[in-house]
């Protein structure tokens, strides 16, 4: 296994669980399995969660303010919490303990959706404060019952370790003093000899007010507190056995890929396939610590490691990913060519409908640039630029603005491709033998992906066949 971590010394452990991994009975159990049995392992070892799988999303259902599901969604985010901990808390006073501290947080949140109906209107510092209650309640009743299997725990809030920004929703961490809390907050109960159980996906900011640490934020929280103690490696617990060659959904021989580059992985995660958004990776990476994506319900599988660097291997094809539901939106005109500032007057207007784009593509003859965005925003998008546009539409220096009918983005990734030669051609010709047309592409300096564009009919046919050059 290729790695710069020196696992020999087995000292400190983060490990992180998704909402899959504590979303029920069965899977929590798993998890309490999967402490007991690492905590003989590693001298230190920190728990960091999320939400129960589903929760978040029936918390914010909450913030609107239907009274109806106000009070629906609060009696089944009780009983969620209350079957887990009947089934895993022996000692009845630890498990009134923790659910009182599910119900008083619900509680609280209650109370902030009906301030919100009586209002009328919510703000950022409040939303996340009503998002992250999930991961609040759920440190109570897991760290409960990792105690009841044997292991002393402490459920601590981030709250108490990770320092953020004002940015409500999408924080950004001060690593400094993030470092200096998180240091001071868990040596003394690491020192104990007990096991930290500790809030995903939330932080606080200088007045100590709520903050939420965005997209991936649990794996963030934990890669931040690794980052910060410093730990030996982080663990990353989900649902699959790490990162896949493909969607298993759509190619059933997908395979997990045993070790990956940081660049690879962050292609990887701008491209669809769900695996650690890049943000998470870096505190780690940067750290110097190990990184591996686990599977809760197949542990003795060994996942996927990430590393900084990956020698190159040539020929190597590492992963296929997809983005579908998508359009291509294109500009084209013989007046564009030499105009400066076209780029930038596109990417101005496309920016104001909030919609995200994942490619980019443009001849050197500067006749047409075309860009790829949600189905949903393509007809507003087309508005917005034939309004920014009007002037040179009417001159014909601009012929036309359109978008094509739906496309997906297919694409092919690893670090062999820098290194070896051939490799577009033997994409192209695979696609070219299985009649599968590609409307556009784009590949970057690194050389470390391909993305090509095709329709949304032939898309789950390039995957496949693209899948058989993976080696």
């Amino acid at each position: 296994m290729i790695s710069k971590v020196k696992e020999e010394k087995k000292e400190t452990l983060v490990m992180k669980f998704g909402g899959t991994s504590v979303g029920t009975t069965d899977a929590m159990r798993q998890v309490v399995f999967i402490v007991a049995t690492e905590k003989k392992n590693w001298k230190n070892l920190i728990v960091v969660t999320s939400a129960l799988s589903g929760v978040t999303d029936l918390l914010l259902t909450m913030a609107d303010c239907n009274p109806d599901i106000l009070d629906k969604s609060v009696s089944e985010i009780t009983r969620r919490h209350r079957e887990i901990a009947e089934a895993l808390i022996q000692d009845k006073t630890a498990r009134d303990l923790a659910l009182n501290e599910v119900e008083k947080i619900l509680s609280q949140i209650k109370n902030l959706c009906q301030a919100i109906a009586v209002l009328g209107e919510s703000t950022p510092r409040i939303m996340d404060t009503i998002a992250s209650a999930g991961e609040r309640m759920c440190i109570h009743v897991l760290a409960a019952a990792i105690q009841s299997a044997g292991v002393p725990t402490e459920a601590v809030e981030a709250t108490r370790l990770i320092r953020t920004d004002d940015h409500f929703t999408d924080a950004h961490p001060n690593m400094e003093k993030t470092k200096e809390l998180t240091c001071s907050v868990l040596s003394p109960i690491l020192a104990q000899g007990k096991v930290p159980v500790i809030t995903g996906f939330l932080a606080a900011n200088e007045k100590g007010n709520i903050t939420t640490l965005g997209r991936g934020g649990s794996d963030y929280s934990a890669a931040l507190i690794g980052a910060a103690l410093p730990a030996d490696d982080v663990w990353i617990y989900t649902d699959v056995d790490g990162v896949m060659t493909a969607d298993p959904r759509l190619i059933p021989t997908a395979a997990t890929v045993s070790v990956c580059s940081y660049r690879e992985i962050a292609e990887l995660a701008y491209y669809g396939a769900k695996v650690l958004h890049p943000k998470t990776i870096r505190p780690v990476i940067e750290a110097g610590i190990g990184l591996r994506v686990c599977n809760t319900f197949n542990p003795n599988h060994p996942g996927t490691r990430l590393v900084s660097e990956l020698d190159a291997q040539p020929g190597v094809i590492k992963a296929i990913t997809t983005i579908r539901n998508l359009q291509l939106v294109t500009i084209e005109g013989r007046g564009m060519l030499g105009v400066p500032g076209v780029a930038a007057r596109t990417f101005e207007a496309v920016a104001k409908t909030g919609a995200s784009v994942p490619l980019i593509t443009q001849a050197s003859s500067e006749q047409s640039i075309c860009f790829a965005i949600p189905t949903s925003s393509s007809a507003r998008v087309i508005t917005l630029l034939t309004t920014a546009f009007k002037h040179e539409l009417e001159h014909r220096d601009i012929d036309r603005i359109w978008a094509t009918e739906e496309v997906g983005i297919v694409t092919v990734v690893g670090e062999g491709m820098k290194s070896t030669p051939g490799v577009a051609g033997r994409v192209f010709s695979v696609l070219g033998d299985n009649r599968v047309n590609v409307i556009a592409i784009a590949q970057g300096s690194s050389e470390v992906s391909i993305s090509l564009v095709v329709g949304a009919s032939q898309l789950k046919l390039a995957l496949q066949v693209l899948h058989q050059l993976i080696q």
